[in-house]
C-alpha cells in the first residue's frame, strides 16, 4: 500500500502541475493575443497623426474598450514618452527590456510597479521617418486571482481524488487478498498430527490453483517424509535395543556369581561381536545422514568396472566357500566415471547380501552390459527365495525386509540395499530390483564415461 500511494501521489502531483502550467500558457496565450491587437492599434493611431498633439488624442483613445491594459510611446529622442496612459510610468521598462516581434507567449515578461504584477513587451515602429519604442501591459490581478483560487481549488480536488483512490485500492485489494487470507489460515491449521489435510482447490480463484495445488504436492512430499522418518526412528530404536539388551543381558548374567577367566572372556568377545555389529550401524546411518543432505561428493575417476569385481570375488571368496557357492563374472562394459570407493562398497553390499540369502551349493552371477549407448548395466544374479511385488520396490528401503517373520539373527541390519541406492543416486544413475521363482536379480544403472 505504501508503494501504491507513493505512486498515486506522484501522478496527481504530476496531472495537477500539468493541469496548472496548462492554464497559465492559456492566459499567456490569450494575453499575447491582446497585446497584438492592441500593439496594432497604437501603430494605426500613430501612423494616422502626423503632429504630436495629434497623436496623444489619437493613442488617448486606441485602447477604448481594452480593460486593464496600459502603454506608453516613447520617441526616438527617449527623452519623455509621447503618450502614457494614467498613473503608469514604464520608463524602467523600456530601458530595460528589447522590443520583439512578433508578440508570442514566449516572448512576454512579467513585472511589477506600484503594487500591479504587468504582463507585457516592448515593442518598435518606424513611421515618417521616426522610431516609436512602445511599452504595453496588461494588469494581471485578475490571472493572479483566478490562478490562486483555481490551484486552491485544483489541489483540494486531488487531496480527495488522491484519498478515494487509496480508500478504493485499499478495499480493492483487500477483497482481492480475501481467498489468500483464507489459504493462509487453513495453511496454520497443518500441524504435525494434520499433515493428512489438503487446501480444496475448488473454492478458490484462478490465480491462486496454481499456488494451492503446488502447496499440497509439497505437503504430500512432507508427509511422506515425515513418515519415512517416522518409521526409521521406531526401526532405529528396534536395532539399537536387540543388540543393547543382548549387551545388558549377557553382562548380568555373568556378573550374578563368580566366573572363570574363559568365561569372562567369552562375555568380552561376544560383547564385542554386538558392538561391532553397532559401530556398524552407526556408522551406515551416518553414511545415508550424509546422503539425504547432499554432502557425498564423488571424487570421479576411470574405473575398469571387470576389473574391480574380479578384485572383489577374491574378497569373498573365503565367505563363498562357507556355503560352497560359486561366483562369475560374465558380459563386458565399458569404463564409467565414478567414485572408486563409491561403487566399490555399492557392490560389495549387493555381494554380501546375495550370499547371504544365496542357498548352498548355488551360485551367484555378476553380468556387465551396455543396455542404451550412454549407460552401463551391473547386475548381481542368485537364486533364493522369491520377493512379492508389492515387496519390490521397497527393498531399497532403510531396514526394509521382504520376509518379516526372518530374524536379524545374521549381519545384515537392513541399511545395504539403501546404501546402494543412494551411492548410485549420489553418481546420477538408478537400482531395480526383479524376483521371479528362480533368481532374484538386483542392478544398478550407471552413466558411462565421456
Amino acid at each position: 500500500m505504501v508503494f501504491v500511494a507513493l505512486a498515486i501521489g506522484v501522478s496527481l502531483l504530476l496531472i495537477g502541475s500539468l493541469v496548472l502550467s496548462t492554464v497559465e500558457r492559456h492566459f499567456a496565450e490569450q494575453d499575447a493575443e491582446e497585446l497584438t491587437v492592441i500593439n496594432s492599434a497604437i501603430f494605426e493611431a500613430i501612423q494616422s497623426a502626423e503632429e504630436l498633439y495629434q497623436q496623444q488624442n489619437t493613442l488617448s483613445n486606441a485602447v477604448s474598450g481594452h480593460h486593464g491594459v496600459y502603454f506608453e510611446v516613447w520617441g526616438d529622442d527617449g527623452t519623455q514618452p509621447i503618450f502614457n496612459t494614467p498613473d503608469v510610468d514604464f520608463s524602467e521598462i523600456i530601458s530595460t527590456l528589447p522590443p520583439v516581434n512578433p508578440i508570442q507567449a514566449e516572448g512576454l515578461s512579467t513585472w511589477k510597479r506600484n503594487g500591479k504584477t504587468y504582463r507585457g513587451v516592448v515593442t518598435s515602429l518606424i513611421s515618417n521617418g521616426k522610431e516609436y519604442r512602445v511599452v504595453t501591459g496588461i494588469d494581471m490581478s485578475f490571472h493572479i486571482q483566478f490562478l490562486s483560487g483555481f490551484r486552491r481549488s485544483l489541489w483540494l480536488i486531488m487531496l480527495f481524488t488522491g484519498g478515494i483512490t487509496l480508500l478504493a485500492t485499499w478495499l480493492g485489494v483487500h477483497q482481492g487478498h480475501a481467498p489468500l487470507r483464507g489459504l493462509s489460515e487453513n495453511m496454520r491449521k497443518i500441524q504435525v498430527d494434520r499433515l493428512h489435510v489438503r487446501l480444496n482447490i475448488n473454492t478458490l480463484p484462478l490465480e491462486l490453483q496454481d499456488l494451492a495445488t503446488a502447496f499440497n504436492q509439497m505437503m504430500e512430499r512432507l508427509e511422506e517424509s515425515f513418515a519415512r522418518l517416522s518409521h526409521f526412528s521406531a526401526d532405529i530404536a528396534h536395532e539399537l535395543r536387540t543388540p543393547l539388551t543382548n549387551l545388558i543381558t549377557q553382562t548380568q548374567v555373568v556378573l550374578g556369581k563368580a566366573r572363570t577367566l574363559n568365561e569372562y572372556r567369552e562375555l568380552l568377545y561376544s560383547n564385542l561381536e554386538e558392538q561391532e555389529r553397532l559401530a556398524k550401524m552407526v556408522n551406515d546411518m551416518l553414511w545415508l545422514a550424509k546422503s539425504d543432505h547432499g554432502f557425498l561428493k564423488p571424487t570421479l575417476v576411470n574405473l575398469d568396472l571387470a576389473g574391480e569385481i574380479e578384485d572383489l570375488f577374491e574378497f569373498f571368496e573365503a565367505l563363498a566357500d562357507e556355503k560352497n557357492i560359486s561366483l562369475s563374472l560374465e558380459g563386458q562394459a565399458s569404463s564409467i566415471h565414478c567414485d572408486r570407493s563409491m561403487i566399490r562398497r555399492a557392490i560389495s553390499n549387493l555381494l554380501s547380501n546375495a550370499i547371504r540369502h544365496t542357498p548352498e551349493g548355488q551360485w551367484i552371477k555378476i553380468r556387465l552390459d551396455t543396455p542404451t549407448k550412454g549407460e552401463v548395466s551391473l547386475s548381481v544374479i542368485n537364486p533364493a527365495s522369491p520377493i512379492s511385488t508389492e515387496h519390490l520396490p521397497r527393498v531399497f528401503d532403510r531396514f526394509y525386509r521382504a520376509d518379516p517373520s526372518r530374524t536379524r539373527q545374521s549381519e545384515g541390519v537392513g541399511l545395504g540395499l539403501a546404501i546402494v541406492r543412494s551411492i548410485v543416486d549420489a553418481h546420477r544413475g538408478y537400482v531395480e530390483a526383479v524376483s521371479n521363482q528362480n533368481t532374484t536379480t538386483f542392478t544398478l544403472f550407471l552413466p558411462k564415461s565421456k
